[in-house]
């Protein structure tokens, strides 16, 4: 073979082996992150997406011993008031596949200059959350998850020196969950179920139901998402619906950082809203 062909041609082998080994990168890269969850522990599980505002108890297939601590900051722009909540919550998975979880939410409100008081409405801890979510289905081959979950909020009164008890109410909330997995990149995740409200005050009931839907695209080879969140209620055949646009990232292997717009397609009483997540995870064995 003439020394410029067999140039050409030793060329054009090193041009095929680059491009399989970089194939083969973006490959590794893909799966490296859904491999160290799946397959290098048991029980069996799927690697999902977690929506970032209305998030899950635990993750789904949650493993015994997993934990989390979530400190969350929003502002919300009402038409008549500003609102500025903040969460602590903590997660943890006391046996396979079963997550409980303790929330605190607050509420501070601001007035505007329609509303010098924020409404009437009084600052503070608005209720104790207790929840428990059981993912009872596991599916690898197809990279789907269903979970059952409930959540039940002590509602505390806004105003002590205008109430007798220290709760005003309950907040009832059983819900369901069911995720997909789309390749390595894509999540998709359905979070739905009905809300109840019992006032003690005046004994009223009020019933919502609720639907959010999640798309999510994870960058390859980390933990790291962009994707969108759509919370929707029913109530009394009123349908409200907000958009929330987000994106996560990690900072380091135990700590992440989520980051939320709101975008409220109904603006009634609300317009432009904002939301901020901190996740960390201690280490498990």
């Amino acid at each position: 073979m003439e020394p410029k062909k067999f140039g050409l041609f030793l060329l054009f082998i090193f041009a095929g082996i680059q491009l399989s080994s970089a194939q083969l990168t973006d490959s590794e890269k893909d799966s490296i992150y859904i491999d160290y969850i799946e397959n290098k522990k048991t029980p069996a599980k799927v690697l999902h997406a977690e929506p970032l505002y209305i998030d899950l108890i635990r993750d789904l297939g949650a493993r015994k011993g997993e934990k989390e601590w979530n400190f969350g900051l929003g502002l919300s722009d009402n038409l008549d008031f500003d609102s500025y909540e903040a969460l602590i919550e903590y997660e943890w998975a006391p046996i396979d596949r079963l997550g409980l979880e303790v929330e605190l939410p607050f509420t501070v409100y601001s007035g505007t200059a329609n509303s010098a008081n924020g409404s009437g409405l009084n600052s503070g801890l608005n209720s104790l959350k207790l929840a428990a979510q059981y993912t009872y289905y596991v599916n690898e081959k197809k990279s789907i998850s269903a979970a059952i979950g409930y959540i039940h909020e002590f509602e505390l009164s806004y105003a002590l020196n205008q109430s007798n008890s220290l709760f005003r109410g309950n907040r009832y909330n059983p819900f369901m969950i069911v995720a997909k997995r789309w390749g390595n990149n894509f999540h998709s995740l359905i979070y739905t179920g009905p809300a109840v409200e019992h006032t003690f005050l005046t004994d009223q009931w009020k019933t919502s139901y609720e639907i959010n839907s999640n798309l999510h695209y994870m960058l390859t080879g980390t933990r790291n998402f962009l994707g969108i969140e759509v919370n929707q209620s029913i109530t009394n055949g009123h349908w409200q619906t907000t958009l929330r646009p987000q994106m996560r990232l990690g900072i380091s292997e135990n700590l992440l950082i989520g980051i939320v717009t709101a975008v409220p397609l109904n603006r009634e009483t609300e317009r432009l809203g904002t939301f901020a997540r901190i996740i960390w995870e201690p280490k498990h064995h």
